[in-house]
C-alpha cells in the first residue's frame, strides 16, 4: 500500500513538474520587418477547451502585409492557470510588425 501511494505521488509530482509552456509562431508575408509589437491576451476555460475571447490577428496587425504572430503561454498565464486549477487558462498573442 505504501509503495502504491509513493508511486502515485511521484507520478503526480512529475506530471506537474514536467509540463511546459507552449509557443507557436506564424509568419505572414515576409514576416516582421520592424520592432513594433502589439500584445493581447486570449481567454479560455477548462484547460483551453472553451474559448471565451480570442484575439483576431488581422485586426491586431492593423492592415500590415508583413508581420509575425506568436501565441504562447507565458509564465504569468501559466501561474494564473495553476492558481485556478485550469478552470481559466489564458494565453498571450504578440504581433510584431
Amino acid at each position: 500500500m505504501k509503495k502504491t501511494i509513493k508511486m502515485m505521488t511521484i507520478a503526480i509530482v512529475a506530471s506537474i513538474a514536467l509540463t511546459s509552456c507552449y509557443s507557436y509562431t506564424s509568419v505572414i508575408g515576409k514576416g516582421a520587418t520592424g520592432t513594433s509589437k502589439v500584445t493581447k491576451w486570449n481567454h479560455y476555460l477548462i484547460e483551453g477547451l472553451v474559448p471565451v475571447s480570442v484575439s483576431d490577428s488581422r485586426k491586431l496587425a492593423d492592415g500590415a502585409e508583413n508581420y509575425t504572430i506568436q501565441t504562447k503561454q507565458t509564465f504569468l498565464n501559466g501561474l494564473i492557470s495553476a492558481v485556478t486549477f485550469g478552470i481559466y487558462t489564458p494565453t498571450t498573442t504578440i504581433i510584431t510588425k
